[in-house]
Order: structure tokens, then sequence, then C-alpha cells
């Protein structure tokens, strides 16, 4: 028996390992040697090397901000303890590759019915026909008590790879979980710092909103001297009193604006409002400065996290279909018991009270209506679809990336454009105040260039805000690595 015992385990080891999973080789895209609007600017056709890129910004909140969200974000900390859960269950799969051990101790107290069928006859003295001499002998005692302590050891030899597979996709999908840390850490950076440029873009619109709106009540100040002394009309005092009107009326959407934003900012760091209003103080729209590099079109695939994501489902989904495959092959199980038992406590470590039982068995489904092929052309087919996704995902992120430099290129020549359109305005507006206090022209043109002064200022500030969003949007597009590094 024990030399049956040995073959059969050496037989199991030699060919363990054979794994049922194909060969994986990572998903291959070709890619153009620029991206589409390369040549657009220089800037964009930099190597994209610089780690904590918004420093670029030149702004210490905003640098604060970020470090603090890293740190405070609940979703990160989700985000975290994901991983924890992925390399604990990788660990768990991986568990059942060695031989289990239980240790068992305690103590049976038995007792037995006089009158069941079968063995209650057995219990107490039992009479002896006469053919053999009569009398009686002991039976079985109705009450007995065992104590025993000993081990349970079972083990599947994983001979076609089944269990090898399963840890294979586990560890993938703990790899998984860092990379969407990765992405969740780059969508929350991302989200704070453009609800930070949101607010400091409010906050300076709002500064305008405010110095127009003393500017106009100036203006009609001056107007309604002008009537006093008969320079001036009734419609030019409306006219004024309804620009100032409309002013103010901004106000207040500039403000709520503000507080959303504020709020936002607030639920990304995870504190209150009022903790987060003490962290500003009164500073102007950042603005990205130097150049914005973008990289190869190449280095797209190792760098954004919904693509590493995508190419790691196909890895797991490998692994799965190589389970699925051997899971139609026979198990062989391992199983032994030894321990000691005993009916006196003081008899129970004793050689003479060891006992043991050993096992070895094959599990194989000779038939299951197809249930196992079934299984396994449901993982081909969800690894086709991984296949697809990642194709689907490439692509996507390319076109994200030459959107974004388009949009990028657009932004920088429409914000040249609406700065030079405001010093012309503001040169207008102030011949036309000259011209007025003339009388060489009516108020209405005076309102006319007031009106077109005070609307270019606010699109300056809305197209610098577009270009530094647009610049997170870029940065985003391209991956990169948005972690802070200490």
């Amino acid at each position: 028996m024990k030399k049956l015992t040995l073959t059969i385990i050496s037989s199991a080891l030699l060919i363990s390992g054979c794994s049922m999973t194909p060969d994986y080789e990572r998903p291959s895209v070709s890619v153009a040697d620029v991206y589409l609007h390369a040549s657009n600017s220089k800037e964009i056709q930099q190597q994209l090397t610089q780690q904590n890129w918004w420093y670029k910004f030149a702004d210490e909140q905003l640098i604060e901000l970020v470090e603090d969200v890293q740190q405070q974000n609940i979703n990160i900390k989700q985000a975290s303890e994901r991983i924890n859960a992925a390399k604990a269950y990788h660990q768990s799969v991986a568990s059942y590759k060695v031989p289990t051990l239980s240790l068992n101790a305690g103590v049976v107290d038995l007792r037995f019915s006089e009158n069941e069928a079968v063995a209650g006859g057995l219990i107490g003295d039992i009479a002896l026909p006469d053919s053999f001499g009569g009398g009686y002998i002991s039976g079985a005692s109705r009450d007995s008590k065992d104590h025993f302590i000993g081990l349970n050891a079972s083990w599947e030899l994983d001979i076609f790879g089944r269990i090898d597979s399963m840890s294979a996709a586990a560890k993938i999908r703990a790899e998984q979980a860092e990379v969407m840390k990765t992405a969740v850490n780059t969508a929350v950076t991302a989200d704070v710092i453009n609800n930070y440029l949101q607010y400091r873009g409010a906050q300076s619109r709002l500064a305008i909103a405010q110095q127009n709106v003393v500017q106009q009540e100036q203006s009609l100040a001056l107007v309604r001297s002008l009537f006093e002394n008969g320079y001036s009309s009734e419609l030019d005092i409306a006219n004024e009193k309804t620009m100032l009107a409309t002013t103010k009326s901004a106000l207040l959407p500039l403000k709520t604006a503000q507080q959303v934003h504020l709020n936002r900012i607030a639920i990304l760091l995870g504190e209150s409002v009022n903790q987060t209003k003490l962290r500003f103080t009164d500073a102007p729209l950042p603005q990205m400065q130097g150049l914005v590099p973008t990289g190869l079109p190449s280095q797209l695939l190792t760098r954004r996290p919904d693509i590493a994501l995508a190419e790691r489902e196909i890895a797991a989904k490998n692994e799965e279909v190589g389970a699925a495959i051997a899971a139609k092959y026979p198990s062989l199980f391992l199983t032994g018991a030894p321990s000691f038992v005993a009916g006196d406590f003081d008899d129970l470590i004793n050689s003479d009270s060891i006992s043991w039982s050993l096992g070895a068995g094959v599990s194989w489904n000779i038939f299951d209506g197809g249930r196992a092929e079934a299984m396994v052309d449901m993982q081909k087919a969800s690894f086709k679809q991984s296949v697809l996704s990642y194709q689907h995902t490439v692509n996507a992120a390319f076109n994200e990336v030459e959107t974004t430099l388009y949009a990028y290129a657009n932004a920088q020549q429409f914000n040249t454009q609406i700065s030079k359109a405001v010093s012309h305005a503001e040169m207008a507006l102030n011949k036309a105040r000259v011209l007025y206090r003339a009388g060489l022209i009516d108020h209405i043109s005076v309102l006319n260039a007031q009106k077109q002064n005070n609307q270019l200022k606010d699109a300056e500030v809305l197209a610098r805000l577009n270009t530094a969003t647009t610049v997170v949007m870029l940065h985003k597009s391209l991956g990169g690595d948005w972690q802070i590094k200490k």
C-alpha cells in the first residue's frame, strides 16, 4: 500500500505543471510616427518627461492643493484598499497549490442505545448458548469516552494547471487594481486642478464685473452732471442705468459659480467648505509657463491607464480560458489524517494510540451534458471581447489626443487674438470718452464702446481659462505619471 501511494504521488509530481493556458502575447498596435497636428507648433513635438507638470502654473496654492488631495481624497483611499483586497484574493487562490493542514483535538463522550436494532444487543452482558458452554460474556460498554488529537491533510495536485491559471488571473487582477488607482489618481488630480482653475476664473470675472460696476457708476454720475448743465439728456441717463443694472445682474451667477467650484474642491479633499475656503487667498487665474510637451504616439500605449487596464484584461481572460480548459480534465486528490486516540487521557500520547488514514482519489466528470465545453466557449468569447475592447480603447485614446491637440493649438491662437482685441477696445473706449466730453459724439457711442470693452475683458478671462483647462485635458489624454514624487 505504501509503495502504491508513493508511486501515485511521484507520478503526479512528474506531470504536474502541465498548463492548458494558451500562449499570451501583448497585442501589437500600429501607430503613426507623429501626431496628426504635431506640425502645428513646435511645443507639441517634445518628449513628456516632466513629472508634477502642474508646477508650471507657478501657483503655490494649486501645488499644495494637489499634494493634499492625493493624500486625502476618499476615492484614492478606496482604490488603495481595492489593491489590498486584490492582493489578498491572489494569495488566497495561490494557497490552493499547497496542502491544507488542520489540527483537531477534543473529547468524545458517547452513550449507545440498548434498544438500537443492530448494535443494541452487543451492549452489556451477552448470554452464550448452551452449545458454547452457557454463561455470559462482557459486551460493549454503553458509555465510552475518547480523547483525540491529530492532523487532517488534503492536497489537490494541479496536474493540468487549473489552479496555476486561476492564480495567474488573480495576480493580473491585482495589477489591474494598481492601474485603477493610477487612473483614479489621475482623474481626481485633473478634477481638482480644473475646479481650482474654474474657481479662479469665476473670481477673476467677478473682479472685472465689480470693477465695471464702479466705472459705470462713475460714468452715470458724469452723465447726470452733464445733464444738469444741459449737455446731456434723460435718454443718456436711462441708457447708463440700463448698462449698470445689466452689469450688476451678472455678479450673482459669477458668485454662484465661484461657490460651486469651491464646494467641489472641498468634496475632493474630503473636508468642509469652510476648511477649503481658508486655504485660498486672493490670486489671479494661473497660466501655464513654458512649453507643453506631448511625446510620441507609441508612448501613449504605456502611459495611459485605460490602455494598460484593457491590456491586462486580455491577459486575465487568457488565464481564465486556460482554467476552463483544465477543468475538463481529471483532478487528483491526496488526503491523510494521522492522529492519537485513547479512552484515557494519560494514554493519549502513546505509540499504541496512533491511528491514521491515507487516501488518494481522482475526480473526473466524464459526462456533464457539455457544461465544461460551454464554459470554455464562454471564456473564449469573453477573451475575444476583451481584445475588441482593447482596440476600441486604443483608437479612442489616439482620437482624444488628436482632438485635444487641435483644441490646444486653437485655444492659444484664440487667446492671442482676444488679447489684441482687448487692447484695441480699451483704446477705443478712451477715445470715445474724450470725444463725448468734447461734444463730438453722442452718449450711445460711449456706451457701445464701454459694452464692447467689458465683454472683451470677460472673454479674455474665458479664453485664458479655456487654454488652462485644455492644458489639463492634454496632459490627462497623454497619460503620464500624475503621482506626487516626494
